[in-house]
């Protein structure tokens, strides 16, 4: 079985964060490729890891990216 999964990426110093919002799980890398990649073996650690009630207190069905527009200074 698979599932589809948002994945956040960001620059932080000179690799990469990435973070599954639904799980809360997060991973790094040197590059976006690799930060992605880190975060899929994260993911799949934790399924096979995490019991079912973890899963499910965990896991957000309705997660939102989205762009907001505000006033600076």
């Amino acid at each position: 079985m698979t599932r589809q999964l948002t994945a956040i990426i960001e620059r932080e110093g000179q690799g990469y964060v990435a973070l599954c919002p639904e799980l809360d799980v997060a991973s790094q890398g040197p590059s976006v490729d690799e930060a992605r990649s880190n975060l899929k073996e994260a993911l799949e650690l934790f399924f096979e890891t995490a019991s079912a009630t973890e899963i499910q207190e965990r896991l957000h069905d309705e997660v939102y990216v989205t762009r907001v527009e505000v006033s600076v200074g």
